[in-house]
């Protein structure tokens, strides 16, 4: 079998399968779905990532309007598979990625770019850090912001969502992530303003409309700081 990316949907009804020749990761990128196997049951939200190791029994569940990124590939790196993780928060760099993904798999591709984008997929695997999944408040917000980057995304409303006071939230928060709510939500911004800049065609306002900036000026002094590089200049490597 050949290393894959894929899109996929599954079904309310609980399907259960193996694979016996290959590995597979299961990577939400809109909504959430529940897994059952052995090592893990549970929910499984945006911006986390399922390890099925080959030969493991699973099954997947969820809404028809949820949408997940599938990786089957006959080899993991390493240091996922001795982790025993079978579920852990992906970095925001390839959170970027699966979205710039998701929107190269609606459309018919060939192969190269198909090659392409698995080579850069297994690049950025190998850097990431298999860290223990997050408590339940705090998956909840994570799946808020990876989902609603255009939006305003204040402390009040993510504390909100948690059942938290402002000062709770942003202290679970940096525990949880190693950064503030703040320096992660830019962090998610501005790698996906990287990548539509880089595949797409969009006007540089667009871009900054999609990662919530209504102020293009903004936008463009954030960007200069987090790249070293205007928006435009940056489009153009």
């Amino acid at each position: 079998m050949n290393n894959s990316l894929s899109i996929r949907a599954y079904t309310k009804q609980l399907q259960s399968h193996i694979h016996h020749r290959h590995h597979q990761l299961v990577l939400p990128v809109q909504g959430s779905i529940v897994i059952d196997m052995v090592s893990y049951k549970g929910k499984v939200t945006v911006g986390e990532c399922v390890v099925v190791p080959s030969g493991t029994e699973h099954g997947f569940k969820a809404d028809e309007a949820a949408r997940f990124i599938v990786a089957d590939l006959t080899t993991l790196p390493a240091h996922l598979l001795e982790s025993g993780l079978a579920v852990f928060s992906i970095s925001p760099p390839l959170m970027s990625f699966l979205l710039f993904v998701e929107k190269q798999l609606q459309h018919q591709v060939d192969s190269g770019i198909e090659h392409s984008i698995l080579d850069v997929f297994s690049m950025l695997l190998s850097q990431q850090r298999a860290t223990h999944t997050l408590d339940k408040q705090m998956r909840i917000v994570q799946g808020w912001i990876n989902e609603h980057l255009e939006q305003p995304l204040s402390i009040d409303t993510l504390s909100a969502l948690a059942c938290l006071s402002p000062t709770q939230f942003k202290k679970r928060f940096k525990d949880s992530f190693s950064m503030s709510a703040q320096q992660y939500i830019t962090g998610l911004r501005m790698e996906k303003a990287k990548a539509l800049l880089a595949h797409t065609d969009l006007p540089v306002q667009l871009v900054a409309e999609k990662v919530g900036y209504g102020d293009l000026s903004a936008f463009s002094r954030r960007f200069s700081v987090y790249t070293g590089l205007s928006p435009r200049a940056f489009a153009q490597i």
